[in-house]
């Protein structure tokens, strides 16, 4: 028997802590062969955001579900880190690979939405990304993609701090940047 709970959602709040995003990517029932027989166990992939920024990715492995899904939770939340945005969008187009799989993102205008399927779509929603284009290359293996696209959020720095460090002005990076900020400034305003 196979089961796939992808997509699941939760809000946790533990010890006090910031309301996370918990969200199930894949989950796959494993078998390990002894002298006696089998021995069945549960992998299960699992992304925490806070919706504001801030994303992680976790694998756990357990005999029963809930205590797979608890530890893939803490390891998500040991690796979380904050990811460069602006707006409700990334800075610029990026590339990444985990394995085979090969993840690109690219920026879009506000209303645009996130189109991405799969492993992609949960990790940029858990970080808080609405307006974003992705598209996936090589293996579609859903592990092998929410790595790669945390390799693609560690990836991005932010547009000021590159064009600083590369000597160039930030509209030649990101040529609506300007546009971008005095609409991050309203919103913050109001």
């Amino acid at each position: 028997m196979r089961m796939r709970m992808s997509g699941k959602r939760e809000s946790r709040n533990t010890d006090g802590g910031p309301q996370l995003d918990v969200r199930i990517i894949r989950t796959n029932k494993v078998f390990k062969t002894h002298k006696g027989g089998k021995t069945a166990s549960w992998s299960i992939l699992v992304v925490v955001g806070d919706n504001k920024g801030s994303v992680g990715v976790g694998l756990g492995k357990a005999r029963g579900i809930p205590d797979a899904i608890r530890k893939a939770e803490e390891a998500a939340r040991k690796a979380m880190f904050k990811v460069p945005m602006i707006g409700e969008t990334i800075p610029y187009e990026i590339r990444a690979v985990s394995g085979t799989a090969e993840v690109v993102l690219r920026p879009a205008a506000p209303g645009t939405g996130v189109k991405a399927g799969g492993a992609v779509r949960q990790c940029l929603e858990a970080a808080g990304i609405h307006n974003v284009l992705s598209k996936s290359l090589g293996s579609r293996n859903a592990i092998n993609m929410a790595y790669a696209t945390i390799e693609a959020f560690k990836a991005l720095e932010d547009p000021e701090a590159a064009a600083n460090r590369r000597g160039i002005e930030v509209k030649q990076l990101v040529p609506w940047i300007e546009k971008a900020r005095k609409e991050e400034e309203f919103n913050a305003s109001h």
